[in-house]
């Protein structure tokens, strides 16, 4: 997912689980729930991202938005989200990982003010059935005027 932040003052701790995400790679349709746990459904929440429709407008939304993208299985997305100094060229999905929910921890800039920010979220999972979780802190920058993954720093 995504990587550190080594500048901002303004840390908003926040600690929100979300449900677990829909059936296994069931397709989303808007009523869906949002993977991302946020109350709206999928087509007005991260969906909107996913199409194009809308521009993520803070590092956080954006943060959940490709969570979405991971447990939707939504490369294209992802890779266009992607900062293009640390894009890989194609991403490959462990078809035994299924994403099952997201915490976000703490942010620390990225709003319309901010041309960086930090989110710390984890991610928990199942692969081959074991539970597993993902610790980490997402590093986002603008790029030509829009929030981007930059990378990330993995935590315990």
């Amino acid at each position: 997912m995504s990587r550190r932040s080594s500048r901002g003052t303004s840390r908003r701790p926040q600690s929100r689980s979300v449900p677990a995400t829909p059936a296994p790679h069931a397709p989303l349709s808007a009523e869906s729930p949002c993977p991302c746990g946020l109350p709206a459904g999928y087509g007005e929440c991260c969906g909107r991202f996913h199409s194009g429709a809308a521009a993520a407008p803070t590092a956080e939304l954006l943060m959940r938005s490709r969570y979405s993208a991971f447990a939707a299985r939504d490369a294209a997305y992802l890779l266009r989200s992607w900062h293009p100094d640390t894009r890989p060229q194609t991403l490959d999905f462990d078809p035994d990982t299924r994403w099952q929910g997201l915490e976000i921890l703490a942010t620390t800039d990225g709003s319309a003010f901010h041309t960086t920010g930090t989110v710390t979220f984890r991610a928990h999972y199942t692969h081959q059935g074991e539970p597993g979780e993902l610790h980490e802190q997402s590093r986002f920058a603008r790029h030509e005027g829009a929030w981007v993954y930059l990378d990330a720093v993995f935590t315990r």
